[in-house]
């Protein structure tokens, strides 16, 4: 991805708005995007949740949505080009995310999946 793991403050570097407006966006967005619009179609009778799906499996599977960082370091690429020192931050937020929604969404599923 081209990010420079020298930092001199982690902290600095987590506490960017850049960085946490994509942790926020990939990680929390995703989610009430995926499983508000599942929700509202599902009570609207307009889907169905497949033959032994629970919703909270769709919510588990809707944390890993987070994990897309391909596209999202290409838009970021796009945005930022003028400025490498936002381009920089943007990619430590889309890995940073891409790393919190997959141990999230593994948690999430283990857990879901430990109760049955």
């Amino acid at each position: 991805a081209g990010v420079p793991l020298q930092f001199e403050s982690w902290s600095a570097v987590l506490s960017n708005s850049i960085v946490l407006g994509v942790i926020l966006g990939l990680v929390v967005g995703k989610f009430v995007g995926i499983v508000g619009a599942s929700w509202i179609f599902l009570k609207l009778g307009l889907s169905q949740l497949p033959t032994g799906v629970k919703f909270n499996q769709l919510a588990g599977v809707a944390l890993l949505a987070g994990i897309g960082f391909t596209m999202s370091i290409f838009v970021a690429e796009l945005a930022y080009a003028p400025h490498p020192d936002y381009l920089v931050m943007a990619k430590v937020g889309i890995l940073s995310a891409s790393l919190i929604a997959g141990v999230m969404g593994y948690v999430w599923l283990w857990m879901v999946a430990n109760k049955n």
